[in-house]
């Protein structure tokens, strides 16, 4: 199985009697529901509906003290956790960032379940991401992650930080409610409603897509343009194959006027991913 260790991701523990009760009530995911060993995406999301970062939740055994460990951005597990805190008021949670100590593995390429190094659990976007492993840090320096890299874009999944801004970006615009990241038969949780009306009332015109080019890669950040519009702006890209952020309505537009799609002059040609169930130009809603 290729595996690859994600030396940018961080760990965070909620534990204690009400640890599914309290996360139940602040993120976008159905954690009440989500048994030991099982992984659900979800998020962290403002008052305003925007993500304030996004993790894999992954129930802990009871014979590991139960609870949770949000498998997230490295640069962000503190901040998690010190959110996390402010939430806590009296419930019984303890909240602990245990990046020092934990790493997070990814392994893809097989069906089976690979051997336990720590928490294993399969990752809920996609089928073919495969599995994450969660145990102690490797004592030798972790290799490059250049392949899973290749592997996430080549599939389409974003990645925050990178193809859409903490902060600044719904979860419908991050591809969330695509990619099993938001429970939509949930009861309440910060930001619910700007989402459930999005969801009810399909104003999501921005998404996280794929696109593909002949040259060399464009930089991340670059603004993405039709003639004199801007469509929307560059994230990852590897052999190819990158990840924007688009206006689609606008990506429709360019298509009907035949101008064509650039970032940095380079050409670029948007592509619906497989597991993507929204309108693309051309198509109607699935």
């Amino acid at each position: 199985m290729p595996r690859a260790v994600l030396s940018d991701r961080g760990v965070v523990r909620v534990s204690g009697e009400d640890a599914a009760r309290f996360l139940q009530g602040l993120v976008t995911c159905n954690v009440e529901t989500l048994g030991a060993g099982e992984a659900r995406y979800g998020a962290l999301l403002t008052p305003q509906g925007k993500i304030v970062v996004d993790f894999l939740c992954i129930g802990v055994p009871a014979d590991d003290g139960g609870g949770f460990l949000l498998d997230t951005p490295g640069v962000l597990a503190a901040e998690l956790a010190k959110k996390l805190g402010f939430y806590r008021l009296r419930a019984k949670v303890a909240v602990e960032d245990l990046s020092a100590q934990l790493a997070v593995t990814a392994v893809w390429g097989e069906e089976t379940a690979p051997s336990p190094e720590g928490l294993v659990a399969r990752d809920p976007r996609h089928t073919a991401l495969g599995w994450r492993l969660v145990g102690p840090k490797p004592a030798e320096a972790p290799a490059p992650t250049g392949d899973y890299e290749a592997h996430r874009i080549g599939l389409g999944i974003p990645a925050g930080g990178r193809d859409f801004a903490y902060g600044d970006a719904f979860p419908h615009e991050a591809d969330m409610d695509q990619l099993a990241g938001v429970d939509f038969a949930k009861g309440c949780y910060v930001g619910q409603e700007v989402v459930s009306r999005m969801q009810h009332r399909g104003t999501a015109r921005t998404r996280v897509v794929p696109v593909t080019f002949a040259d060399f890669p464009p930089m991340e950040g670059l603004d993405v343009v039709a003639g004199d519009k801007q469509l929307g702006v560059m994230g990852s890209s590897v052999h190819g194959r990158g990840l924007a952020k688009l206006r689609l309505d606008r990506v429709a537009e360019a298509a009907d006027a035949g101008e064509p799609i650039t970032a940095g002059g380079i050409p670029l040609v948007p592509v619906k991913p497989d597991w993507a169930r929204f309108a693309w130009p051309g198509e109607t809603e699935a």
